[in-house]
């Protein structure tokens, strides 16, 4: 198991009204698993996901990542985990657009103060398997929005996690781009032994996945 989240509550509070997002949620997420969040807007799964990831905290409750309980981490220690043993995929790619693709993937590397010499090779085998080497040297606005969003998957595999999380990963896709995308996580999940942990709004992208969970108004509704 490289994930376990117990009796996860979160709530927002506005003045004397108190909304509860999540009403106490248990989820786990074994090796190699690849499980698909599905749910309509506003049912708190991109809340969820993101105290899975440690962005967020939650109100209640604890997650456990990779043998280690996020809310007893430093911000410190947490960000180093966010930077050598998991990943984050937004919906929209998040590049930086005055660097170029390669240097946007290595982002992560370099902030860890890794050696060029020591990632180089691995960061060009990374752009290789995703099909994106010829546009290594290209800046983000130079390449269309299905490779924009490769380059966003290799940025979170270069630094050989052992869980991806995924916000939506085909959002801004069209539907032929999307499937690509799909497809590529797939063989990522097969082939590397990644865990990723998905939200989508799409029944279709949601069965590429091992496992799909349904949630609605802050609660799993159905487990596929």
């Amino acid at each position: 198991m490289v994930l376990e989240a117990k009796g996860i509550k979160k709530s927002f509070t506005n003045g004397e009204v108190v909304t509860e997002v999540l009403k106490g949620i248990d989820f786990c997420v074994d090796d190699g698993e690849f499980v698909a969040i599905v749910g309509e807007s506003g049912s708190g799964k991109s809340t969820f996901l993101y105290i899975l990831a440690g962005v967020e905290k939650q109100t209640e409750g604890s997650v456990v990542l990779l043998g280690k309980d996020l809310s007893a981490l430093p911000d410190k220690e947490l960000a180093a985990m966010r930077r050598r043993e998991f990943s984050f995929v937004y919906q929209f790619d998040n590049l930086v657009p005055n660097l170029t693709v390669y240097e946007n993937i290595v982002l992560p590397l370099v902030l860890d103060k890794q050696k060029e010499s020591d990632f180089k090779a691995h960061a060009e085998e990374v752009a290789e398997y995703l099909g994106i080497s010829s546009a290594l040297g290209k800046f983000p606005s130079e390449i269309s929005g299905g490779e924009q969003q490769r380059v966003a998957i290799a940025r979170a595999l270069v630094t050989n996690p052992k869980v991806i999380f995924l916000d939506e990963p085909t959002g801004s896709l069209d539907k032929e781009r999307g499937r690509q995308v799909m497809e590529l996580l797939k063989k990522i999940n097969e082939e590397k032994g990644v865990a990723l942990v998905m939200i989508t709004h799409s029944q279709a992208h949601a069965e590429y996945a091992s496992r799909i969970v349904r949630m609605d108004d802050g609660v799993f509704d159905t487990l596929l």
